[in-house]
C-alpha cells in the first residue's frame, strides 16, 4: 500500500479511536485491534503528529501511581473524520472503477 495513504488512514484509525471519549494509549491500540495491527512507536509517533497538528490535546493525570497521558479529541480532528467520509466516498468511487473489468471477468 502507499506509504502516504497508509499513514492518511492510520490517522483517521487513531482519531475515531479517540473520538468517542478520552482514552490512552494502550486502549486505543486494544480497540484498534480488530481492525489493524499498530505498534506502540507507531502510534505514539502517530498521536504526536496529530498533536501538533492541533487535532488532539493531551492530559497527563496519575493513575494507579504512574503519570498517564490522555488524548482528546479537538474540533479540528472531528472535522478531519468528516472529511475523510466524504473524501472515502471517491476512493470507493475510484475503486469500483479499478476493479469493474475484474467483476466482469467472473
Amino acid at each position: 500500500m502507499d506509504t502516504q495513504l497508509k499513514r492518511g488512514l492510520l490517522d483517521i484509525c487513531v482519531l475515531a479511536a479517540i473520538k468517542g471519549q478520552d482514552t490512552y494509549g494502550y486502549l486505543i491500540i486494544k480497540n484498534l485491534k480488530p481492525y489493524i495491527k499498530l505498534s506502540e512507536s507507531t502510534l505514539y509517533t502517530i498521536l504526536k503528529r496529530l498533536e501538533t497538528a492541533g487535532m488532539l490535546t493531551v492530559k497527563t493525570a496519575e493513575h494507579g501511581g504512574r503519570l498517564r497521558k490522555y488524548y482528546h479529541i479537538t474540533d479540528s480532528g472531528l472535522k478531519r473524520i468528516e472529511e475523510f467520509k466524504n473524501e472515502w466516498k471517491e476512493i470507493l468511487s475510484i475503486y469500483n472503477f479499478v476493479t469493474k473489468e475484474d467483476e466482469n471477468n467472473e
